[in-house]
């Protein structure tokens, strides 16, 4: 639970953190003039796909009520992530591969979270009692017909004899 929580507490400064690790990565390492034109298209690009995908995340409530994301969310960021960070090294032998894998497993991602958000939206409402226990409400039909309403039944008691 540990790593859940603490995933959902980096996803916002990995919003700022990431793309500033491109521009970092792009003066430690002395690439080219044409990595600076990468780093100046994806810098953006990260940090707006990184506040989208976080929103996506933390609209969801089982996230919002845990504050921790799930195991997916862990292996998709995870492998996000440490793709960013690898072509923040700009090693012209495998730079181009890890950026298109990158920008795959990026679309990826914005599909897998938009799907649990949509998947944890359609399902049943949980309402909560004053003590927070959770429950959801039993469905309730809309239509009524008269085969479905129940028949009443009046018994009535005989009186028998008194005894003394």
């Amino acid at each position: 639970m540990w790593l859940r929580r603490a995933i959902f507490g980096w996803l916002i400064p990995a919003a700022f953190l990431l793309p500033l690790w491109l521009l970092i990565g792009w003066i430690s390492f002395g690439s080219s003039g044409w990595a600076l034109f990468w780093v100046f298209l994806s810098m953006p690009i990260v940090f707006v796909g990184q506040l989208v995908l976080t929103l996506l995340v933390r609209a969801r409530g089982t996230v919002r009520a845990a504050r921790a994301v799930s195991w997916t969310d862990v292996a998709g960021f995870g492998v996000w992530h440490c793709l960013i960070i690898a072509l923040g090294f700009f090693n012209p032998a495998w730079w181009a591969g890890v950026f298109i894998l990158t920008v795959a497993v990026g679309i990826a991602l914005f599909w897998i979270t938009l799907s649990q958000l949509w998947r944890e939206a359609r399902g049943a409402v949980v309402l909560h009692t004053a003590d927070g226990m959770g429950y959801i409400p039993a469905a309730e039909s809309t239509q009524r017909t008269p085969a479905a309403d129940p028949e009443v039944i009046v018994l009535t008691e005989k009186r028998g004899p008194e005894r003394p």
